[in-house]
């Protein structure tokens, strides 16, 4: 049975606070004694035997006997994927990748160059990273989606080497993934994921090069690989499992809000799916009707237990007294099924990607409504944001001077350097200063 609570008891407030915390269960295998320390030494194996490393991780977890030939998806194999695929199911991923492309379009920043009360002329301008490394993972599902979400961007950016990863279990990959990777512009495809291909695409292996930037979910190994190579290079997040928070009256269908609540739980038993709500009657009819429709879900196992060990239903004596629970929760995504979601929306802070209203389920951010889905999880919404354009750009600051703005900031910037005790700083600015 999902946990209840309900802020008007005595210890709403310790027993908020204590769900809030608790760590879940990120899907990993939980058989490995520490997955930090396997991934370390994955890495390490990665860097030192470099391709002979990716071999025999890939013929160890997906059962695939890689070879220099065989590793890199070639041209033909993509077109025959494509060819594969069901023509309603392109035609989505059409509509999908143009909406991504059109609303990230939107997020490019703007060069500036300026000239301030002292003369001196300042600026920044952005450029794109040389190679973007997207990580498309493989498991428990295929998510052509994430694959657009993830490479669109860099494309949009303008990012010229757009390398991806994803495990190939038998050497088979998803054919959707292929035809999707092919409208968000990769054009490298290599049949090798977990923490060896993160590695790869940090330092390089075989025929994999380093890329700039690693982006793409995955799994617990996938994540901590991430964390550890960042610093070598940049990453998007390290992604935990799925989150949503509806916000709801009684005036909805309890049939929408459950299924709302599973479309995140059915990603993994690590998942999360919370409701709150001012109406106790409401609440039990969303509970029993989450109950109806795991029943005949084919996700049902995964679904049930992320709804039984993680998520909750939150009953509070007023809609208003929302916002500040949510805040606290800090949810990747966030629905407000309410009469007047924009009143709410003012005073949410903290949320990875808010949906408006009784008729914009989670889903519809998933695959077609433009902003991207990859999104901070696990609190991380108090301080980060969902993948966009800027995670693929650098700003490069611009500054010039002439002589008189050097007589006029000059002065100053030696005397901090002084007082810093750097001689030369200072000398650098002083010899300057000098009239000829």
């Amino acid at each position: 049975m999902v946990k209840r609570l309900n802020s008007k008891d005595s210890d709403f407030e310790s027993a908020f606070e204590t769900f809030v915390a608790q760590s879940r269960d990120d899907g990993g295998d939980v058989s490995a004694p520490n997955v930090a320390e396997t991934v370390r030494d994955v890495i390490s194996a990665v860097r030192v035997d470099g391709f002979a490393a990716l071999q025999k991780y890939t013929s160890q977890f997906d059962g695939f006997a890689l070879t220099p030939d065989n590793i890199r998806v070639t041209r033909d194999e993509v077109q025959d994927a494509e060819a594969a695929c069901d023509w309603d199911d392109l035609a989505a991923l059409d509509f999908a990748a143009a909406r991504i492309r059109a609303y990230h379009e939107k997020q490019l920043p703007r060069d500036e160059r300026y000239i301030d009360d002292a003369g001196v002329t300042l600026g920044w301008r952005w450029t794109p990273v040389d190679a973007a490394g997207l990580y498309a993972p493989g498991g428990r599902a295929a998510y052509p989606s994430s694959v657009l979400m993830n490479a669109i961007p860099a494309q949009v950016a303008g990012v010229s080497r757009l390398a991806m990863v994803s495990p190939a279990p038998g050497g088979e990959m998803n054919p959707l993934v292929l035809a999707a990777a092919k409208r968000a512009g990769v054009t490298e495809i290599y049949r090798v994921g977990g923490a060896q291909a993160i590695a790869a695409l940090a330092f390089g292996a075989g025929p994999i090069k380093p890329a700039d930037v690693i982006a793409g979910p995955g799994n617990a190994y996938v994540a901590e690989a991430k964390r550890q190579v960042f610093g070598f290079v940049g990453i998007d997040s390290v992604a935990g499992p799925s989150e949503i928070l509806v916000v709801a009256d009684g005036k909805n269908s309890p049939d929408w809000i459950a299924a709302d609540l599973l479309s995140q739980a059915e990603h993994d038993p690590s998942s999360q799916s919370i409701l709150m709500t001012d109406d106790s009657a409401f609440a039990d009819k969303v509970a029993a009707a989450v109950d109806a429709q795991l029943a005949i879900s084919p996700r049902a196992e995964i679904a049930g237990a992320a709804w039984r060990n993680n998520s909750a239903i939150i009953l509070v004596q007023s809609l208003g007294d929302a916002p500040a629970l949510v805040n606290a929760i800090a949810p990747e995504h966030l629905e407000l099924a309410v009469d007047d979601p924009e009143v709410m929306l003012s005073n949410v802070r903290h949320a990875g990607a808010v949906f408006l209203g009784r008729l914009t389920p989670e889903a519809v951010g998933d695959y077609v409504a433009g902003p991207d889905h990859v999104l901070p999880t696990a609190h991380a919404a108090r301080y980060a944001s969902g993948l966009s354009v800027m995670d693929f750009l650098k700003r490069t600051s611009i500054i010039a001077c002439d002589q008189a703005a050097l007589q006029k900031i000059g002065p100053a910037a030696a005397r901090l350097a002084d007082a810093e005790g750097l001689p030369s700083h200072a000398a650098s600015v002083r010899v300057r200063l000098k009239k000829e």
